[in-house]
Order: structure tokens, then sequence, then C-alpha cells
């Protein structure tokens, strides 16, 4: 059986927040970003964070959760970086994810 995991980095409007997750289903994790009205509590919520900008794909979700957990570790910085390997400008990949 193919699996398909995600690990993601959202960002709000001015990319001042960065966000990390790990999900089964990008498309729809990225919508539920975007819906979740009702807890005003969230991270994303909170800091209006639901701009994709780069995701990494696994096959096994334990190789998710562990470069999840890896990513969140880092600094600003090394986020950044990271982002910038794939997505220099920092474009917002949410229509890409969708028309997949």
């Amino acid at each position: 059986m193919n699996h398909n995991y995600s690990v993601y980095i959202l960002t709000n409007k001015n990319k001042t927040v960065v966000y990390t997750g790990v999900t089964n289903d990008l498309e729809v994790r990225l919508r539920q970003h975007e819906e979740n009205k009702e807890n005003k509590f969230a991270f994303t919520y909170k800091y209006n964070c639901h701009y994709l900008v780069y995701f990494e794909r696994f096959e096994h979700i334990e190789h998710a959760i562990e470069r999840e957990k890896e990513i969140k570790g880092w600094t600003r910085a090394k986020k950044n970086a990271l982002i910038e390997l794939q997505n220099k400008n920092w474009v917002f990949l949410n229509d890409e994810i969708v028309e997949e």
C-alpha cells in the first residue's frame, strides 16, 4: 500500500509567522486551517496562518512525524532557509495543492 504523508509549513499573509505540521491529506488539512474559525486558541487561527510555502512528502508516517519534530526544533532562520531552498520568493502554494 502506498501512503502519502506530508510535512508542511504555513505562514501568514505578511510572512511574519511560520507553522509546521504533518498530515495524511494536505489538501484537506489546508482547508481545515482556512475554515478553523471556531477554535480561537489555535495557533493558525490566532495568527491567520494558512498560506502554504513549503511541503515534503513521505511514504511512512513515522518519517513524517520525525521530520516535523526536527523542523519544529529549528530556529526561524533555519526554517526560512529550508523554505527558500524550494520556494525562494515564498510564493503561496495552496492553489497548486488543490489542483493536484
